[in-house]
């Protein structure tokens, strides 16, 4: 039996942070990771400024490839405004893999199947025991279906459906391109050009309010490869789109039980209004470890709610 003081289950982002964190304090841990890295992501892979402070990354020093937008084209309805902002897009097939990368000493090749709780802490396989569990294993989590079962993260109506697409493109814009309840769908649409000619293309709305409106999220989908082909953002490409879903944030989000964190998708912590992951999975996954550290309780500050307050300046 192999023992640690905390076992974090998940590489990516929220996972990756807290295994960041507890090695700057040369804290006992493990991280499993089922996936062998760098593995491929579908995800816009927006980051903001403070994204790149809390993993401590100059752009300048980023090994992978930053594209960073002076301004975003957005489109409210049938409203156009261009708004000026300081953001950045990232590959996750990259981000994630260096920020990995970071702990790998501490990484373990490992799907995990089965967790119990034991004396003095948790058995997971019976392979691992460990007094501290980290679940960062994303929205279908084996941390959180083992201490709370099948349930979705939050509450019922946050569950998001998602298409989308990253593929090379030789003409991509180099601007960044949002569609907000476009044809009535209760989401919005993005294009978000990355380094390399490469740029990824993607739709996501409420599974929810889908459903009780009789829409179907491909018909949506088809709407707006039908823009990109007039517009001339993307054309004669044969798409081969990529399904997932994840949860925005609950108004009330139960974070911690006995000696379990849930962090990132895995606790469904998406903005509100923009379905922000990555920074909101970091910034969970850092709080956790300095509550692990400070045998403190994990709360979400720092943990924004909305997006937009940033875009606009308001919050650094």
């Amino acid at each position: 039996m192999i023992k640690t003081d905390t076992l974090i289950i998940g590489g990516g982002p929220a996972g990756a942070a807290c295994a960041w964190r507890l090695q700057q304090q040369r804290a006992d841990f493990l991280l499993l990771e089922k996936a062998t890295f760098p593995r491929f992501k579908p995800c816009a892979g927006w980051i903001t400024p403070a994204v790149l402070r809390d993993v401590d990354l100059e752009p300048g020093t980023y090994p992978g490839g930053l594209t960073r937008f002076h301004s975003f084209e957005l489109w409210l309805k049938d409203l156009h405004f261009t708004l000026p902002v300081k953001q950045y897009a990232i590959r996750r097939i990259e981000f994630d893999n260096w920020l990995l990368s970071r702990v790998k000493e501490r990484v373990v090749q490992h799907g995990v199947e089965r967790i119990e709780r034991a004396e003095g802490g948790f058995v997971v396989d019976g392979e691992y025991h460990c007094r501290q569990l980290v679940g960062a294993g994303g929205t279908y989590c084996p941390v959180r279906r083992a201490f709370k079962g099948e349930d979705r993260p939050g509450e019922s109506g946050t569950l998001i459906a998602a298409l989308e697409e990253e593929f090379e493109y030789p003409q991509a814009d180099p601007r960044c391109h949002l569609w907000f309840l476009q044809n009535g769908l209760p989401g919005y649409a993005w294009y978000v050009p990355k380094v390399n000619s490469v740029v990824n293309v993607g739709i996501g709305a409420s599974a929810g309010a889908l459903k009780d409106r009789g829409m179907n999220l491909k018909h949506h989908w088809q709407l707006l490869v039908e823009h990109l082909e007039k517009s001339g953002l993307v054309r004669g490409h044969e798409y081969k789109t990529t399904g997932h879903t994840y949860h925005l944030r609950a108004r009330s989000t139960g974070v911690a039980m006995a000696g379990v964190y849930l962090v990132g998708d895995a606790l469904g912590l998406a903005t509100l209004d923009m379905g922000e992951g990555i920074g909101p999975a970091i910034r969970s996954g850092i709080n956790t470890a300095n509550a692990i550290l400070d045998k403190a309780d994990y709360r979400l500050t720092g943990v924004l709610r909305y997006s937009f307050p940033s875009l606009l300046g308001i919050r650094k």
